[in-house]
């Protein structure tokens, strides 16, 4: 992949902006829950500590109960031809370096077969798996995966680290394509706009859409040194955002009287 999932774990800016960002359809709000599950449980399963092969699981229940809803394996596929058609237009234009767009059509296409090549009943091994049922029923009990509740689970974590990490390899192999192949096409989509300079006035910001346009997702760009953060609502018609001032956890932010200058990526 070009970007691959796990070079992608903190979407945070490095040149000193904080990204905020807003999904304005079901498909990207989804995607996005994906991925910033997707984030969690590769970080945590490379992690050594038992705590952290708990969370490894809880991530993977999370990501296992989204793609059991609805058919997400087909929605991805429709975004990846999307996308390829989108990048296919530009390979007969002027200007455009062949030789990353090709390697971003051949990493698309290459995703694209291993979605398919996964089945449409890619998660019905996890399913019928006895022990992640058992952890996924205690689960929604505070506490419910105690020692004493699941016995059987406390002695898994027992094991060495690299008996965990190998059947933590075997539940996410099943997921991977799908995960990886999302994580794909929203890197894609917030590539696909500049950022644009704007200016809030009195801390808020409206803006309508033009009717041809295909917005999927919403960035708003802020110096890291900001006092401020954005609330964003809206659709792919017309959306708003307003500026809070953000002091300590005790007082409620409220939006800023100032004019706030800032960068919107409409993607």
């Amino acid at each position: 992949m070009a970007k691959p999932a796990s070079n992608l774990a903190d979407h945070a800016a490095t040149d000193g902006h904080g990204h905020y960002e807003q999904p304005v359809s079901e498909r990207m709000r989804t995607f996005m829950r994906i991925e910033f599950l997707y984030q969690q449980l590769l970080y945590n399963s490379d992690l050594e500590s038992v705590w952290s092969t708990r969370a490894t699981v809880a991530g993977l229940l999370e990501v296992m109960a989204i793609l059991a809803r609805g058919d997400v394996r087909s929605e991805v596929h429709k975004e990846l031809d999307h996308q390829l058609g989108v990048l296919q237009r530009f390979q007969s234009q002027p200007g455009v370096d062949s030789g990353r767009l090709d390697t971003l059509v051949r990493n698309l296409i290459e995703s694209r077969a291993e979605v398919d090549a996964i089945g449409a009943k890619f998660l019905q091994p996890l399913k019928e798996s006895d022990f992640l049922n058992a952890i996924k029923n205690r689960s929604a009990i505070p506490g419910g995966t105690c020692e004493f509740d699941l016995p059987e689970y406390s002695h898994w974590l027992r094991q060495p680290y690299s008996r965990r990490q190998q059947d933590v390899a075997n539940w996410i192999s099943p997921l991977r394509p799908l995960c990886d192949a999302v994580t794909e096409v929203l890197w894609l989509i917030r590539e696909s706009a500049q950022p644009v300079d704007k200016l809030a006035i009195n801390g808020m910001y409206q803006h309508n859409m033009q009717k041809d346009a295909h917005c999927r997702l919403l960035r708003v760009n802020l110096s890291d040194d900001s006092s401020l953060y954005p609330e964003i609502s809206g659709s792919q018609h017309r959306f708003t955002v307003r500026f809070l001032e953000w002091s300590t956890i005790e007082k409620r932010a409220v939006q800023t009287g100032h004019d706030v200058p800032f960068q919107l990526s409409i993607c």
